[in-house]
């Protein structure tokens, strides 16, 4: 078997696995949803689901991280020129058109996590990288913590679309878009006062690095004197400032 041929085989298995467990998940809770349901329903061995995953919610992060690279594949370029919000819009109804044919496996998967604060937790931890790739197909990628916070705000608005979405049986998604212009505008407002922070306290954040900055340069002997002021940057792209916007 060559190398090419191997890698197919195992792209084929992953996403069998992750159809079935799918498949199973849209019928029972996720509680109910077993290893040997998912190979029984899969066609494989147990053996063969080990060699995949490590564990149910590793098919979940896969699931999501393929939902993830199907949004990222069909980035429409003619968006370029519009205001974050509008592209964020895009690219998350995009997601929601994704999810679509499996919406009764992520009403199940979500009342799960309603029970489970530990499945909540870990849910949302994939949510947050989720999310930093669909700020990073509207344009915004911001570094470090001011990323990360970003991200998170982003998986609360989301989460809340998707709660509309569970329940909008309307064909054209009319509550579920409101809902979606609603929390963007919000997080519009959110990514505004975040960036105002920063910027206050970018000072203070200098004069905090300043004492590791000296011992870098003293322990240097006569090397590289670049500093880090330690602060973090604002929503890259338009940073929300577009005049089409209005963060308050």
């Amino acid at each position: 078997m060559t190398e090419t041929t191997g890698t197919a085989a195992r792209t084929d298995r992953h996403g069998a696995i992750v159809a079935a467990f799918l498949g199973l998940l849209a019928e029972r809770d996720f509680d109910a949803v077993t290893l040997a349901d998912i190979a029984d329903r899969s066609g494989l061995s147990l053996g063969d689901i080990r060699a995949a995953f490590d564990s149910r919610f590793a098919i979940v992060e896969a699931f999501v991280a393929g939902i993830d690279k199907a949004v990222l594949d069909g980035i429409d370029a003619d968006l370029a020129d519009q205001d974050t919000k509008e592209r964020l819009f895009d690219v998350l109804m995009r997601r929601l058109d994704l999810l679509t044919p499996h919406k009764a496996a992520i009403r199940n998967l979500s009342r799960a996590a309603m029970r489970d604060p530990a499945l909540a937790l870990a849910l949302n931890g994939v949510a947050r990288r989720s999310q930093r790739w669909m700020l990073a197909a509207a344009g915004v990628e911001v570094p470090g913590a001011g990323g990360m916070i970003r991200a998170q705000g982003l998986a609360i608005a989301f989460a809340k679309v998707v709660r509309t979405w569970l329940d909008d049986e309307d064909p054209a998604l009319a509550r579920t878009m409101r809902v979606m212009d609603e929390e963007l505008v919000k997080a519009g407002r959110a990514a505004k006062t975040l960036k105002s922070v920063e910027q206050l306290t970018a000072p203070l954040k200098s004069l905090l690095c300043a004492p590791l900055s000296w011992r870098r340069r003293s322990s240097s002997w006569g090397g590289s004197t670049q500093e880090r002021d330690g602060s973090e940057r604002g929503w890259r792209g338009d940073d929300f400032r577009d005049p089409k916007v209005t963060p308050v």
